[in-house]
């Protein structure tokens, strides 16, 4: 069983991949990976998060999407964890998930991202 449930399209994994590395340099704060993406999910803390399609084992990353519908946290999917990582400013690591915790500067782009990310399920 396959836990991505809908197809992102490609322009906004450009758009959400390109936000995460401008909340970065404009003073935000992202949680990257799995564990870390999950504590921010539990807490309330992440505004959108970004879930890679290529994690293997799968179970890695599995229990996001449901974690994210029942705390009500819009997530994307991004074809790959090497994608993730670069936007992450991670240099040759991929990452299975990231989440924008704090906008920084860039609220309103983040806002408008995550309006577009919650009507695609």
């Amino acid at each position: 069983m396959s836990y991505i449930t809908f197809e992102t399209p490609k322009e906004m994994q450009n758009e959400a991949l390109e936000l995460v590395t401008e909340v970065i340099k404009s003073g935000g704060k992202v949680r990257k990976g799995a564990n870390e993406v999950t504590k921010a999910i539990e807490r309330g803390q992440a505004k959108i998060v970004l879930i890679a399609t290529d994690v293997d084992p799968p179970e890695i990353v599995f229990y996001l999407p449901p974690l994210c519908d029942e705390k009500k946290i819009p997530y994307i999917f991004v074809d790959g964890k090497q994608e993730i990582g670069n936007s992450l400013e991670l240099e040759k690591v991929g990452s299975s998930a990231a989440a924008i915790v704090d906008e920084g500067k860039l609220k309103d782009r983040v806002a408008t991202l995550v309006d577009k990310a919650s009507k695609l399920k």
